[in-house]
């Protein structure tokens, strides 16, 4: 018997309630909506994710991508886009988290790991009590204009491995995945999920043929 599990897919830097029709049609189980950032792409007004977020069938998840670390900062924010995942693409501190925890029991909180050495092991497994799953991505948030998301690059898979094999949450793994490597990201991380945003798009569109590939990709592995 096959008990193989399809992983969840997000498709990230929707821009448009068109984007998000055609992410969903394509099999996208969570979009991405991508407020102000210091770097990267897809980054679109609050007022527009709250249009998307709105237009949105369940059970489609919609994150909310924000670079805000204080709570009520992030509060603020999601009264006007009312996502129902908030991805924290910087690092909250713990009592933030808690508050937010507190605030929003119906709302979802995805802290991003960026994977940029053995030291993310320890980050992720401190978060982790305080948040519903990890997402590991490719930024730096140590370069002096934060990386924060959508590099387009892949990063240390055995690191993300190793992380999923210590902490005991959902684990969405971003970073450069595309039709080409996808097969490989599954069986070397074995992740709940997949984020991303740049391959499957055409001079900045989302291409309905590039996601046809890569849903066909993951399901032929």
């Amino acid at each position: 018997m096959n008990t193989r599990r399809e992983p969840f897919v997000k498709i990230c830097c929707i821009a448009s309630p068109a984007e998000a029709e055609l992410a969903v049609r394509a099999g996208a189980s969570a979009l991405g909506l991508v407020s102000q950032m210091p770097s990267g792409p897809g980054v679109i007004p609050d007022e527009r994710i709250a249009e998307i977020a709105a237009a949105v069938p369940p059970p489609v998840a919609t994150f909310l991508l924000t670079a805000r670390v204080e709570a009520r900062a992030i509060l603020a924010q999601q009264a006007v886009c009312r996502a129902s995942v908030l991805q924290l693409v910087d690092t909250v501190p713990q009592a933030d988290l808690r508050v937010l925890r507190a605030e929003l029991p119906g709302v979802r909180l995805v802290q991003v790991i960026h994977v940029t050495g053995p030291e993310s092991i320890a980050e992720a497994r401190a978060v982790a009590p305080c948040v519903d799953a990890l997402l590991l991505d490719s930024g730096n948030p140590n370069l002096p204009v934060k990386e924060l998301g959508g590099t387009g690059r892949t990063h240390d898979w055995g690191l993300a491995r190793a992380i999923r094999a210590s902490v005991p949450l959902p684990l969405f793994l971003a970073g450069g995945l595309s039709e080409h490597n996808v097969r490989d990201a599954l069986r070397t991380v074995e992740p709940f999920g997949l984020d991303l945003c740049s391959s499957v798009r055409t001079d900045g569109h989302l291409d309905p043929v590039k996601l046809e590939r890569f849903f066909a990709a993951v399901r032929t592995r």
